[in-house]
């Protein structure tokens, strides 16, 4: 029987080109919207057998900056058990110990290589999360198939899921329930990375002390018809997120960032996610490169990348 010594997992970043977000719900959490869009900027992760005692699960992470953005960015990546990467490896291994053939008793190390921006509302962790649930399966031989490891991947966050999909897809309830659309053509984007990030649960607070009256959250047809279409003007036209304002309120900055993209003629300009990462859909490549240097002279722009969507999710390489 042949031993799997290593196992790498290459996961796209995202960004979202709708997110409507509806009232705070009991559980703490948000109705959403949210049109998920797999973009060409990429972490690794690499699962490696442990030397230790440990029965199963992670037993060290580690991480490495591979650019393109502020070094300093990898500083603020948890090496320890409160990484999304290593709690999804602990659930798959408590969920598949026990299954015939499962290798998930031996302990693993994670390390990841890491593209996409940390705390930059392009769902780094959740990438990286997913990377470790397709890697351990692998590693461990434990056989779960896209859909159960998408089951998994939904009670570890709401966007640790579409990373296993790729490709752009509409998440509702609280953005795992995901339903695959159609995006006709390669879309040309931008990302101007800031310095520091922008925590998620404070821009969700700041979007309830702003709305507190937010109604549910209703898709844009639209934006639909315009991804099906391949229609990069109508989709720049239909692109919105409602957290931005609560991210420009907390980083008043990023405004002139925004400013910048449009001035340089991108086709919409807006935050991804919960932010600092600000977007811009150019009309081709060329252009995206002339944004991407009118962006880069921001005030709060620590770098700006070029990149393309869509992609696939999570792959073994």
């Amino acid at each position: 029987m042949t031993t799997t010594t290593a196992v790498t997992v290459r996961v796209p970043a995202k960004v979202n080109l709708q997110l409507a977000v509806g009232p705070a719900r009991e559980d703490g959490y948000h109705d959403l919207v949210n049109v998920f869009h797999a973009v060409a900027l990429f972490d690794e992760v690499t699962v490696t057998g442990a030397r230790t005692r440990a029965t199963g699960g992670p037993a060290g992470i580690s991480a490495e900056d591979a650019g393109p953005g502020p070094a300093s960015h990898i500083d603020r990546v948890p090496l320890d058990a409160s990484n999304l990467a290593w709690r999804a490896a602990e659930l798959l291994a408590s969920e598949t110990r026990e299954a015939p053939g499962s290798r998930a008793r031996k302990p693993v190390h994670l390390h990841l290589r890491k593209a996409i921006p940390v705390a930059g509302g392009m769902a780094g962790g959740s990438a990286d999360a997913a990377a470790a649930l397709v890697a351990c399966n692998a590693f461990w031989g434990t056989g779960l198939d896209r859909d159960r490891l998408r089951d998994l991947a939904a009670r570890l966050g709401s966007d640790v899921a579409f990373p296993l999909v790729g490709g752009t897809a509409v998440g509702t309830g609280r953005g795992e329930v995901l339903t695959p659309a159609r995006c006709a053509g390669r879309l040309h984007w931008v990302f101007a990375l800031s310095e520091g990030g922008l925590s998620t649960p404070e821009v969700f607070g700041a979007y309830d002390r702003l709305r507190p009256g937010a109604p549910a959250p209703q898709g844009d047809p639209v934006l639909m018809a315009a991804l099906a279409e391949g229609d990069a003007r109508a989709v720049g036209a239909a692109l919105g997120n409602d957290l931005q304002p609560a991210a420009l309120a907390l980083r008043p900055a990023l405004a002139e960032t925004l400013q910048a993209g449009r001035a340089a003629g991108a086709l919409g300009a807006f935050v991804s996610g919960s932010g600092p990462t600000c977007a811009f859909l150019a009309e081709s490549a060329a252009h995206a490169d002339a944004v991407a240097e009118a962006v880069r002279a921001a005030p709060d722009c620590a770098h700006a990348v070029t990149s393309y969507g869509d992609v696939p999710g999570a792959s073994v390489v």
